[in-house]
């Protein structure tokens, strides 16, 4: 049986948009609109958003009555294709912190949307919850794109 390197461990998730790839950058890269999708209907408020190379967000979300802070270091900004970005719910990014790279393939009047996380900071397991996760935040994501 081969090993995977922790670096390459995490998962990948496609998703087909009815949009412009214009569209779905700014719904990804516009704090207000990222927003509405990150977290799949629960409340998130961005405290600062830095969208450059190094540049930082934070943010809060509530869930149940529970706030999560969260935070990330962007580390690849290349509007429209890709971005890029170290993330956490710990409030603090780190640079062992997974990344969640964004990447957009113009199909016309649609848009691939491919999302992976990795960086082998996670338990299989805790990859498991966090596809899951972010399979609802995809689904929240093509409201919001359907919107604009």
């Amino acid at each position: 049986m081969a090993e995977t390197a922790a670096e390459d461990r995490g998962y990948t998730l496609t998703r087909t948009y009815d949009a412009p790839r214009a569209k779905v950058w700014r719904a990804i890269s516009e704090k207000d609109l990222f927003a509405q999708w990150f977290g799949a209907q629960v409340e998130l408020e961005i405290h600062s958003w830095d969208l450059r190379k190094g540049g930082e967000w934070t943010g809060t979300m509530t869930y149940e009555g529970t706030e999560i802070p969260w935070a990330g270091r962007f580390v690849e900004v290349d509007e429209p294709h890709r971005l890029a970005v170290q993330i956490t719910d710990e409030g603090t990014v780190k640079d062992t912190d997974d990344v969640l790279t964004y990447t957009l393939t113009d199909k016309g009047d649609q848009t691939l949307l491919e999302i992976r996380q990795s960086g082998g900071g996670l338990t299989d397991e805790q990859y498991e919850q966090a596809r899951e996760g972010t399979a609802g935040f995809l689904e929240e994501l093509a409201k919001v794109v359907a919107t604009l």
